[in-house]
């Protein structure tokens, strides 16, 4: 006799940033909901867990990136060491331990109409066990790329080289990276934290390290301290009130400085040029290696706590080299200049994979989900999938503001379905909203980063008009999610 499924009325998928949050605001705004969260990882954290190479922290300052409900005390860009420890305060202060399960990992999702409910087929990872479970709602926090493996190109030559090829997603427990000839492949947050904590370990012991990037990336550099927070603690104001009102300081600062991106992109690209030009002087040329081709804010801008990578350039310890990669050698990397760079180490810092919906087979009633064919409500949900939602945070703001967003509304949608009496909620379009104008999930105009436009076509699109847009707008969402009407006929209700 087959054993029914553990049944409950929402499943999180995922324990990282995402999950940990969704599990907060479901316990805490409904007590009465029985929930669990799966998580593949042996560990809370996702990818403060996948990542462990040398120097990994934020992109963007913890008073926005942390929780709305827990005060951020530290410095404003954190170590992944440190966030661990405050997510794990999160989870022990919540009691939310009780309700992940680690070593699950989802194999396939079905819907079925008749029963009204996902079936879950879950894997343990460490046993190979197979188990069944269902659930009323399913909500994704999985993230958006894939954790086992990163995104490397495939060069001419790669095979034939002599020497090492890591990814950073994927950095090996012993590296040893003293004395050897080191390149860094890319320009993004990635590469920009790599170069300035291994410089000391290669250049003290007579190796060279090389950052070698196809175009430039911008960066906005400054010392890692907030000093309206620290104003705030020497006043003696609650560590609540001082998490506010600096959290709402850099939103402000944020939206104003998105905004003058728009409207003054010279000027701002002139800024941003003179802070690195502040560090590196006439050791650099700032025009070739630090000019990007793209107006600011058409891909993310990373934080460089203190300077650090420009001092690395500026003190010698590490070298830039912009140009683009012919092949591979045995010793090294030949350039479309001619130029050839030696190595003993490579490091690709070249970006991630996308995963939409965390590669898990879906169906419903037995057809395979094509998510790419669907359009996205308020960028969380999907025309045509019953009870789902997926967590796809600000790409250039915080991650974890949407999630808070999300979490209030997921939560309002619950209750009110249960108000309502029903058991299923699907987007649809409306007869206004038929043969309105269909855009990419994210506006390559807007937002180009490399790992959106190579997996663009998995993912949903967006409409030209309310609420089918996903314009990653915080200002905009922090008033209209809240207000959404889930009666306007965008939503149908079984």
């Amino acid at each position: 006799m087959t054993q029914a499924p553990e049944h409950f009325d929402v499943i999180i998928v995922g324990a990282g940033i995402s999950g940990v949050g969704a599990a907060y605001h479901l316990k805490t705004q409904c007590p009465g909901k029985t929930f669990v969260a799966l998580e593949s990882k042996p560990t809370f954290g996702g990818t403060w867990v996948t990542h462990r190479y040398p120097g990994i922290r934020s992109d963007s300052e913890l008073y926005t990136f942390g929780y709305r409900f827990k005060p951020w005390t530290s410095a404003p860009i954190a170590t992944a060491t440190e966030i661990l420890k405050y997510m794990g305060e999160v989870v022990s202060e919540n009691a939310l331990g009780p309700h992940i399960r680690y070593q699950h990992r989802i194999t396939s999702a079905a819907w079925s109409s008749a029963e009204q409910r996902w079936h879950l087929q879950v894997q343990r990872v460490d046993t190979g066990e197979l188990l069944a479970m269902s659930c009323g709602f399913l909500w994704m926090c999985q993230g958006y790329y894939r954790h086992n493996e990163g995104y490397t190109p495939d060069w001419p030559g790669m095979a034939a080289f002599q020497g090492r090829v890591v990814h950073p997603q994927t950095w090996p427990d012993k590296l040893d990276l003293r004395g050897k000839r080191v390149v860094v492949i890319g320009s993004g947050a990635t590469a920009a934290t790599l170069v300035p904590a291994i410089a000391d370990e290669v250049a003290s012991s007579g190796g060279t390290l090389t950052l070698l990037q196809r175009s430039p990336t911008y960066f906005i550099t400054g010392r890692n301290i907030n000093e309206l927070a620290d104003t705030l603690r020497q006043l003696e104001v609650p560590e609540t009130w001082t998490h506010e009102i600096v959290r709402r300081k850099a939103l402000f600062d944020q939206a104003a400085f998105a905004q003058r991106t728009q409207t003054e992109p010279d000027a701002v690209k002139r800024d941003l040029l003179a802070n690195v030009r502040a560090f590196v002087g006439d050791k650099v040329d700032v025009d070739k290696h630090f000019t990007p081709r793209y107006r600011p804010w058409q891909q993310r801008v990373a934080f460089i706590p203190d300077g650090d990578l420009f001092k690395a350039f500026a003190q010698g310890k590490a070298g830039v080299v912009t140009d683009e990669i012919e092949c591979f050698t045995p010793v090294g990397i030949r350039l479309k200049s001619g130029d050839e760079l030696a190595a003993d180490i490579i490091i690709t810092a070249t970006g991630f994979n996308l995963s939409a919906l965390g590669d898990i087979p879906f169906s419903i009633d037995g057809q395979p989900l094509d998510f790419g064919s669907t359009v996205t409500y308020r960028g969380a949900m999907f025309t045509g999938v019953p009870n789902l939602l997926w967590v796809f945070g600000y790409l250039r703001s915080s991650w974890t503001l949407r999630v808070d967003l999300l979490g209030d509304f997921v939560c309002r949608l619950l209750q009110h379905m249960d108000a309502r009496g029903a058991k299923v909620v699907t987007p649809q379009l409306r007869p206004e909203d038929q043969g309105m104008a269909l855009k990419p999930w994210v506006d390559p105009d807007n937002f180009n980063p490399g790992y959106l436009q190579r997996g663009m076509h998995q993912l949903p699109r967006q409409g030209s008009t309310a609420p089918w847009l996903h314009d990653q707008n915080y200002m905009r969402e922090r008033v209209e999610l809240p207000a959404a009407n889930l009666d306007d006929g965008t939503l149908r209700f079984q």
